[in-house]
């Protein structure tokens, strides 16, 4: 019998937050930050967790470390998310994990059910060959995204221009879609009248 793949969390939190104008990491959410709330969320379900940061890494530095996370720097986030996407999975397979709970730091995370259920799913479907497990609200499809090593060596291998949808719809018979009753997997926090709007 195959072993259950080693999970790690990825948080990708190195943008700028131009039109939000203050780091969205650090917004307040629920007596907590969006990003420590995500890494809360992740933590019972990952061996460990990786923030993916930027410029913004030293104020990032006191909320990951104080959660137990590690803190990996995209060098060039000039080139887009998906090269952060690429710097944290190159950052889960050195640190020895083949699978990855992969989310993003511009929204409320997921609620503890639903994080349950896509690992739960993903632990299901990887022993019948799908390589990822995607939540789906509505017609949107959205994070956190469950993904095994071939997922990860497939956004690995992909061109620095591309994004994780155009990989992600190359390899669609390997990803399964699951719908969930949970409205934060495709919410996007981008504006401070986005944000007044989600704490009212």
């Amino acid at each position: 019998m195959a072993r259950a793949p080693s999970l790690a969390g990825v948080i990708l939190a190195a943008g700028e937050s131009t039109r939000m104008q203050r780091d969205k990491a650090l917004l307040a959410w629920q007596g907590k930050t969006f990003l420590g709330a995500a890494m809360e969320s992740l933590r019972p379900h990952c061996q460990l967790i990786i923030v993916v940061a930027g410029k913004n890494v030293d104020s990032l530095k006191p909320v990951v470390f104080a959660a137990g996370g590690f803190l990996v720097v995209n060098p060039d986030t000039d080139r887009g998310q998906f090269s952060s996407l690429q710097v944290g999975l190159q950052e889960v397979l050195d640190r020895g994990r083949d699978a990855a709970i992969v989310t993003l730091i511009d929204r409320p995370p997921a609620g503890p059910a639903t994080v349950k259920s896509l690992k739960d799913r993903f632990l299901e479907e990887v022993r019948s060959g799908h390589w990822a497990v995607v939540p789906q609200y509505g017609e949107k499809h959205g994070h956190p995204i469950v993904i095994g090593r071939e997922m990860i060596e497939a956004f690995l291998r992909a061109p620095a221009e591309s994004t994780a949808r155009d990989v992600e719809h190359k390899h669609q018979p390997h990803v399964v879609y699951v719908p969930v009753d949970d409205a934060n997997v495709t919410m996007n926090v981008d504006t401070p009248e986005d944000y007044a709007r989600l704490v009212r």
